[in-house]
């Protein structure tokens, strides 16, 4: 298992398991998203991770904020239910047919510091939009998501249709090839990876990749794009994931 080398080109770069990222894993693919302490500690053990360990890293999720607790039961906080919506969306985009036009967004509020640009920046990107100069973002508009409401005090957004060639326009905004590459790196390391800690590892990774698909039309895609693919498997894995959950701990 290669989680702390540094990833070649095309390469996934995974990362260690730690307690804390497991629980968050296996509370993100529970609708709803709760678990008690005891299913969540059996929850964990093919995963190489301790009972005591898992009580210690839910208490500090508990203090920063990360989960509530009722009981003994633990619950996603609100901030992390937005980024199971957002896991969700990234395994199964709600999309519509494209009749070539573009979302664009223009910033139009001035005097941000730094953090707040940055900010904007990161809800920019994870609405799926693209920056093709400084202050203008646009996709096409496949997606059925609405824009945030309170985008509108520090934004203008449109729908057009550029006049460069869409593909060319795609190509350019988001880097593609790179994102296939990686994403065929991925489905290769699935099929051989066996070891429960280690595929978790692994599909930890894939949610992380999926959330960076721009998610385009078909026609403005490279041929053989493996999204779908690695959506596919990632269901896949989430239904294996559940089942032995349950099995463990006797939920239904």
């Amino acid at each position: 298992m290669r989680t702390n080398q540094t990833a070649e080109e095309g390469e996934p770069a995974l990362r260690p398991l730690s307690a804390r990222s497991v629980v968050l894993s296996l509370l993100l693919g529970c609708h709803p998203p709760e678990l008690p302490v005891k299913d969540l500690v059996r929850g964990v053990e093919p995963f190489g991770v301790g009972g005591s360990t898992v009580r210690a890293a839910l208490s500090r999720m508990v203090a920063a904020g990360d989960l509530r607790r009722a009981d003994t039961v633990h619950r996603l906080s609100d901030r992390l239910l937005e980024r199971q919506r957002r896991q969700d969306e990234a395994v199964r985009p709600r999309t519509r047919a494209w009749d070539g036009d573009w979302e664009m967004a223009v910033i139009t509020a001035t005097g941000r510091g730094p953090a707040e640009r940055a900010e904007l920046r990161t809800r920019l990107a994870a609405l799926r939009l693209a920056e093709l100069r400084e202050g203008v973002w646009l996709r096409p508009a496949n997606l059925t998501r609405p824009l945030p409401a309170d985008l509108g005090p520090v934004s203008q957004h449109w729908t057009a249709r550029p006049d460069a060639p869409a593909r060319e326009l795609a190509g350019s905004l988001w880097p593609l090839d790179a994102w296939a590459a990686t994403a065929r790196a991925l489905l290769a390391r699935v099929t051989e990876t066996d070891a429960p800690a280690d595929r978790f590892a692994v599909f930890a990774a894939v949610v992380r990749h999926l959330l960076a698909d721009p998610v385009l039309p078909p026609a403005l895609l490279p041929a053989d794009w493996p999204g779908a693919s690695l959506r596919a498997e990632y269901t896949r894995y989430q239904r294996e994931l559940t089942e032995r959950v349950r099995a463990r701990t006797g939920r239904t």
